[in-house]
């Protein structure tokens, strides 16, 4: 009763279609944070979306953020979980991902992990998340990766997060809108879990003290795939926030 939703896949992800890579000007098509940014917003344009209220995880925090800073006037509201709000250092990194994230940036290794072995569907889907996810729904997240070239976007993005200021326009980028959310009025929600992933009780307090005009909702036990283990307290949260405003 609130609100149209709208669930777009990332161009490459899902039922989206994948890149050629010819029409990029690149032997092998990209993903890169950059190259997946025209297709957000053209979506948006395209559908004719206005006074729009984004609802953000992961990269699609960053995709999400980065419109809305330049896009403010067509932003109604912010709701974000385990989003990327901030570049990180290495020190600060969350310390049991580290390891895993350095071998998929690592050239040669991280394709073998990704590419060839699909560690991110077999792997860390099934670490970031409380309750165990049965077959039939890790065989629903691998549908759309079937081969090699289908996991070119899964292994771009652990090699986009800005960490120790690389990729550089990354960087720039997400430290951009993390000065702009400190400032901006627009009306925030983070739903957070326990213990977390990336952001955890002490990123919490920090976007308690730095965000204004920012709601929290505690949802409840999570790690990184938050929507996997309480799906309905997000929705129940969300639309209780909307009903509000």
């Amino acid at each position: 009763p609130f609100a149209r939703a709208i669930a777009p896949d990332l161009i490459g992800m899902g039922r989206s279609d994948k890149l050629s890579g010819k029409a990029e000007g690149q032997r092998k098509p990209a993903y890169r944070f950059f190259d997946h940014v025209p297709y957000l917003e053209r979506f948006i344009e395209a559908l004719g979306l206005r006074n729009v209220t984004l609802v953000l995880h992961d990269w699609g925090s960053a995709l999400g953020f980065h419109y809305a800073r330049r896009n403010e006037e067509n932003v109604r509201g912010l709701v974000f979980m385990e989003a990327i709000v901030r570049p990180w250092r290495w020190s600060e990194f969350p310390s049991g991902w580290k390891s895993v994230f350095r071998l998929f940036r690592t050239p040669g290794t991280g394709e073998l992990l990704i590419l060839g072995l699909n560690m991110f569907v077999r792997g860390v889907l099934p670490m970031a998340t409380v309750r165990k996810l049965s077959r039939e729904e890790l065989a629903h997240y691998a549908e759309p990766y079937p081969t090699f070239a289908s996991r070119r976007p899964i292994l771009r993005w652990p090699r986009e997060i800005p960490i120790n200021g690389r990729p550089a326009a990354v960087h720039e980028a997400v430290e951009a809108y993390g000065r702009w959310l400190e400032e901006a009025p627009l009306p925030k929600l983070l739903l957070h879990a326990r213990p977390g992933g990336i952001i955890d009780e002490v990123e919490v307090e920090r976007l308690r003290g730095s965000l204004p005009n920012l709601t929290l909702v505690d949802i409840g036990p999570g790690i990184h795939y938050v929507q996997e283990d309480n799906p309905h307290g997000i929705g129940e949260a969300i639309a209780e926030w909307l009903g509000r405003r």
